[in-house]
């Protein structure tokens, strides 16, 4: 079975929640499995990068427009869980445990614009 990013976008948007439950990385991990890709598990949501390149997902440069079915790896910020987070793109907007207001999952994020990188799978 190869990627399909629909099946992926709306596995994640059917379990998503009105808050975050702080399973960020698992619902999105488990959405990514919907489309057809099992992802080598982390600890962390902020270190699943690896894992989506190992499965054929491409980093984006920082410039590129989210597209349908991309991925977000956030880096934690000072102060923040340590954790990091993860997200996926609709097309319009980011899920990831939750429905989200932007790619950032909360407002030390917007504040602080920790690093991240968007990945894609074709």
């Amino acid at each position: 079975m190869g990627w399909d990013k629909s099946a992926a976008v709306d596995y994640l948007v059917k379990h998503a929640h009105a808050k975050s439950r702080s399973e960020c990385a698992k619902y999105t991990r488990k959405a990514i499995a919907a489309g057809g890709i099992n992802l080598v598990q982390t600890r962390y949501a902020k270190d699943y990068g690896d894992s989506l390149l190992k499965a054929g997902f491409v980093a984006l440069p920082q410039s590129s427009t989210p597209q349908k079915g991309d991925v977000a790896i956030i880096q934690p910020y000072a102060g923040g869980n340590g954790i990091g987070h993860m997200t996926m793109f609709d097309g319009t907007t980011w899920y990831s445990d939750f429905k989200q207001r932007d790619m950032y999952p909360g407002p030390g994020y917007r504040r602080l614009h920790p690093p991240y990188v968007i990945y894609r799978k074709n």
